[in-house]
């Protein structure tokens, strides 16, 4: 189990209103006391319900907002 300092839980928020929970821990590539090595690890998927309790508990947390443009619409010629 990580500690406070060593994870954090991001919820990421679409244009369309969707939104994707995560948790991420740093992890090391050589050794604890090498902080060069230290970095997040991937995202991983975790639920609502877990983000709302981590945060109520005092979990670091973020909350980003992700703008991105429709795709574009390619007519298809037949």
């Amino acid at each position: 189990m990580h500690s406070k300092n060593t994870v954090r839980y991001i919820c990421k928020e679409y244009n369309s209103g969707n939104r994707y929970y995560y948790k991420q821990e740093i992890i090391t590539h050589d050794s604890w006391g090498n902080l060069d090595s230290l970095t997040w690890s991937t995202p991983r998927p975790i639920s609502k319900a877990t983000y709302d309790k981590r945060k109520k508990e005092g979990f670091k947390t973020e909350h980003q907002f992700i703008k991105k443009n429709p795709a574009p619409v390619i007519p298809l010629r037949t």
